[in-house]
């Protein structure tokens, strides 16, 4: 799992250092990238949350893994949203384009919850992690809400 966190970790600061005309050849592959990256997204917020639900058993080693992961992984979808993507296969609402300084303000936040989530994971405490986990989900669903069609 070290050497996952590592690699992704590398690949999002590539991905963070190159201009994002440069990442891409066509919208569309700029909406695959932001899409592919929500979905992995998903897929570890969902394991921390089925632990702070009671779901499934709470393992500190895994709720510490898949937050450490949510931290890079919550930098990247950002690059996908480049001029020409609101339009084609994409639940992107409007807004995000017309409201820029809000979504990318409501992008920051949502690094900043995942950065708290992570450092209450690392305290090995589900109470923590549960508040913390909270207030993150409330910051993706702000998002959802504002700027996702459904």
């Amino acid at each position: 799992m070290k050497r996952l966190c590592i690699a992704l970790s590398a690949a999002a600061g590539l991905f963070a250092a190159l201009p994002a005309s440069a990442q891409f050849q066509k919208p569309e592959d700029a909406i695959k990238y932001r899409k592919a990256a929500f979905t992995v997204m998903a897929n570890h917020f969902g394991r921390v949350g089925a632990m702070a639900s009671g779901k499934v058993p709470f393992d500190a080693k895994v709720a510490a893994e898949n937050t450490e992961l949510l931290t890079h992984l919550s930098t990247l979808p950002a690059a996908g949203f480049i001029a020409g993507t609101d339009k084609g296969e994409t639940r992107a609402k409007p807004e995000i384009w017309s409201e820029a300084d809000k979504f990318k303000a409501g992008m920051a936040k949502m690094g900043e919850e995942m950065g708290k989530l992570n450092a209450a994971a690392k305290t090995g405490d589900l109470a923590q992690l549960k508040t913390a986990f909270g207030a993150a989900a409330q910051t993706c669903k702000a998002c959802h809400d504002n700027y996702r069609k459904e």
